[in-house]
């Protein structure tokens, strides 16, 4: 007998696709690192080695910028698809297939509470829910945290995270732009604080509108901000654009961002920011 048939197999311990659990790894978008979900969730979803910030959800989001007690301000959800509006898929199973009415859910999520002591009201885009698109009930919710801040005397600070205007309520949603510019003018008019954070992505109609006019605008290191996509420009003007055009790094240098925050450090600047501003 050959002694090739005489050699034992090695017994290797081998795992079907189906073995793995899903979720357990993230692939970091700048440096192609592959991260834990555990330590990336642990260090507010920024990337341990480039620093790079992952987009990241609306409760994690509150948890490491507010203080502990924040509460929800409530607002009713009372009509899922004002146009009957069908594409590939009706909106309305859009809507569901997002999550739509849960906990009063749309694409935003409105608190009260404080940072750093100081008393605010914030409303915080969730991208996950049809890419942060901007219909009907996010103008509702912006008037509303609006006049919740102008109530309590409180600033008012808009986290925006946003492919723009939700083309299946068509006119309707562009309209949320100037309804959302005439309620932020009513806080800035009562003397109180409006902080815009940018976050990426931050496009279309809502850098057009809100997300611009901050008495502060700070952005996340990195974060997308625009109006059309650089691809559509360049296609527009027939231009080759500048490195990193369109990131907050070159806004900051542009003079269109006031200031670049990192995670780990936006609650304490959040919490100086408002009490100076409050003279608090």
């Amino acid at each position: 007998m050959s002694w090739l048939k005489e050699i034992v197999r090695p017994k290797v311990a081998t795992r079907s696709k189906r073995d793995v659990k899903p979720n357990v790894f993230s692939k970091c978008p700048s440096c192609a690192e592959m991260l834990y979900e555990r330590d990336l969730k642990k260090n507010n979803r920024v990337c341990m080695k480039c620093g790079h910030h992952l987009r990241v959800g609306v409760e994690t989001r509150l948890n490491f910028m507010m203080d502990e007690g924040f509460k929800d301000v409530p607002l009713k959800l009372t009509h899922t698809d004002p146009l009957g509006f069908k594409d590939r898929k009706r909106y309305s199973d859009r809507l569901k297939d997002a999550g739509y009415g849960k906990r009063g859910r749309d694409a935003y999520r409105v608190v009260k509470g404080t940072i750093g002591g100081a008393p605010a009201v914030v409303c915080v885009f969730d991208f996950a829910f049809m890419a942060g698109s901007m219909g009907t009930h996010v103008g509702s919710a912006l008037v509303k945290a609006a006049e919740k801040a102008v109530k309590e005397k409180s600033a008012l600070i808009v986290v925006p995270a946003s492919g723009g205007a939700r083309m299946q309520e068509g006119i309707l949603s562009l309209m949320q732009m100037a309804r959302s510019t005439a309620a932020i003018q009513e806080v800035k008019e009562k003397g109180l604080p409006y902080i815009v954070m940018l976050t990426d992505p931050t496009t279309g109609g809502v850098s057009a509108s809100f997300a611009m006019l901050g008495d502060i605008i700070a952005a996340e290191p990195g974060a997308l901000i625009g109006f059309a996509g650089p691809r559509v420009i360049e296609q527009t003007i027939g231009e080759t654009l500048p490195e990193g055009f369109q990131t907050a790094e070159y806004l900051l240098e542009n003079g269109m961002v006031d200031t670049i925050v990192p995670r780990a450090d936006q609650k304490e600047w959040f919490g100086k920011t408002l009490n100076i501003l409050m003279k608090r």
